[in-house]
């Protein structure tokens, strides 16, 4: 554990990439096989679930630490980290930790099960042999919600240069469901699946987005362009009988979707397809909070199947007969992909991703203002003569979104931000009008420049009506234009709606109060929406 926490305070006190990858390649290079194991698992997101509860463990610090529990809320709010804040406040450490990392992992595990005093023992057990990262660090994990500032990517990097194993081939064995009790290192990391080969998925190539209009991409008989759809990106794989689908996200969903099962028999050895992987019944797509309700679930029942079908729109072909197509033009893929499905029974489970016609740009303008007509999002712009690369690249993929739906709301409540803005106030509460109350309908953090947080914090400290923890009640004085992606019913919420991704995209200080928008007015949003 002491040296898992001293490799945190390295990572956090450098932005440097090669210098987190050598440190963490040296950490692993010296730990054993469970701390590694472990280790990878935190990186992979393959955290702990939490086995206590938030609101005692402040209890427990405060009471450590003799301080009344509102001041150490004080503290806490200020810090802007649960993890930090218990560390920083409490005493100095009675005795010495000389476990490793796993030891503590299984110890924050056992607590699940114990009762509030036995857990209370040993949680302040562990904090009183602990020096302060340590503590920071054992905090983090027994909230299940560590974060180390390495990505995935630069975590297979340093395991490469640990190991001598091939990024890509590391990047797919950790793929899939597994997790710490289930595996070793040497079974996950050493040793080679005999599927490896077999299933691997191609590195994904993802588009830019495009923020002003297409006009500056040259001829327009260059490119072609395609609806922008709300699902799951995806590449479905058929190899030596064998299906698997792998989600952009690197993980192995074949499970998830066994609509695609039979496509095993129906398409050909040495095929990988890249689309989207869609909810769609009756003709059309449904709404991607409609995929929520599959995404997540371990089993997949058959009220949900048919609740909410899946299909995979393709819209591009990776692999034919065995054969690397990336380094062919996407119209040349385009054409062996409509071929390929063209001979595939199964069309009611794979859709060919249709191009929307056009000559002029001028035409895919109105194309893309129209998308929530089609359910879809926008527009995907591709040169024809394009080469399917890897990653996040500029130049021949765009993505041109629909502009977001907005709508004028009232800040109502305040709550402080976290980490650099821990003394800022920058995460709000909106509502807008219904007759003469205002009803609460969604929160929002983002959008504003840090001068502009800063004002309105200041004004907050000035105008607060009452205080709930860390949540402040202001004057509804000021009016921000609230943009979001999509809307959709709720019972959760007292306003019958819930946003997807809102987020402040101006503050209106020219509009008073009571011309917000209305409850009647976001009601009607959702009919047109839905409709």
């Amino acid at each position: 554990m002491e040296r898992f926490a001293q490799l945190f305070t390295r990572l956090d006190q450098t932005t440097k990439i090669n210098t987190k990858v050598d440190e963490l390649a040296a950490y692993l290079k010296a730990a054993d096989d469970d701390d590694r194991l472990w280790t990878v698992a935190i990186l992979s997101s393959r955290r702990p679930k939490r086995t206590v509860n938030t609101t005692l463990l402040r209890q427990w610090a405060a009471e450590l630490a003799g301080i009344p529990l509102w001041l150490f809320e004080e503290s806490y709010h200020v810090v802007g980290d649960l993890s930090e804040a218990i560390a920083l406040t409490l005493p100095k450490p009675s005795g010495k930790n000389e476990q490793s990392l796993s030891y503590w992992i299984e110890y924050i595990k056992a607590l699940d099960k114990l009762e509030e005093a036995e857990k209370k023992s040993r949680v302040v057990a562990a904090w009183q042999q602990m020096d302060y990262t340590e503590r920071l660090v054992f905090n983090k994990l027994i909230m299940g919600g560590f974060r180390i500032g390495v990505s995935q990517k630069l975590m297979v990097r340093a395991l490469s240069k640990c190991t001598g194993i091939d990024e890509n081939t590391l990047a797919h064995r950790l793929m899939g469901d597994w997790t710490p009790d289930r595996t070793t290192f040497e079974d996950l990391i050493l040793t080679k699946d005999p599927l490896e080969d077999v299933s691997k998925p191609y590195p994904f190539y993802l588009a830019y987005a495009l923020e002003e209009g297409p006009e500056g991409l040259g001829a327009p008989e260059e490119w072609i362009a395609e609806r922008k759809w709300d699902g799951i990106r995806g590449q479905l794989i058929v190899r030596k009988g064998e299906l698997f689908v792998w989600s952009r996200g690197e993980e192995l969903v074949t499970d998830k979707f066994p609509e695609f099962h039979p496509l095993a028999e129906q398409l050909p050895d040495g095929t990988v397809i890249d689309g989207e992987i869609l909810p769609y019944k009756d003709g059309q797509p449904l709404s991607f909070n409609e995929l929520q309700t599959r995404i997540g679930r371990k089993n997949v029942t058959k009220k949900i199947l048919e609740k909410v079908p899946v299909v995979l729109v393709a819209y591009d072909l990776l692999e034919w007969e065995g054969e690397d197509l990336r380094e062919q033009p996407l119209e040349h893929r385009r054409k062996l992909l409509e071929k390929l499905l063209g001979q595939a029974t199964a069309s009611h489970q794979l859709l060919l991703s249709e191009l929307v016609p056009f000559s002029q740009w001028e035409e895919l303008e109105e194309e893309r203002r129209n998308a929530r007509q089609y359910h879809s999002e926008g527009l995907m712009l591709k040169k024809r003569a394009s080469v399917y690369r890897a990653g996040r690249r500029k130049g021949d993929w765009w993505k041109w979104k629909v502009d977001p739906l907005t709508i004028d709301a009232v800040m109502i409540y305040a709550q402080r931000g976290h980490g650099r803005r821990a003394n800022l106030y920058t995460d709000f509460t909106f509502a807008v009008w219904d007759e003469d109350a205002l009803v609460p309908f969604t929160k929002a953090y983002s959008g504003l420049t840090d001068k502009e947080f800063r004002e309105i914090t200041s004004w907050v400290h000035r105008n607060t009506l009452e205080r709930f923890g860390p949540v402040r009640s202001v004057e509804p004085k000021h009016v921000f234009e609230i943009a979001f992606e999509g809307i959709r019913k709720s019972t959760r919420h007292k306003s019958g709606v819930a946003l997807r991704f809102p987020r402040m995209l101006r503050w209106r200080k020219d509009k008073p109060v009571r011309e917000a928008n209305t409850l009647e007015d976001l009601h009607q949003m959702l009919e047109v929406y839905e409709g």
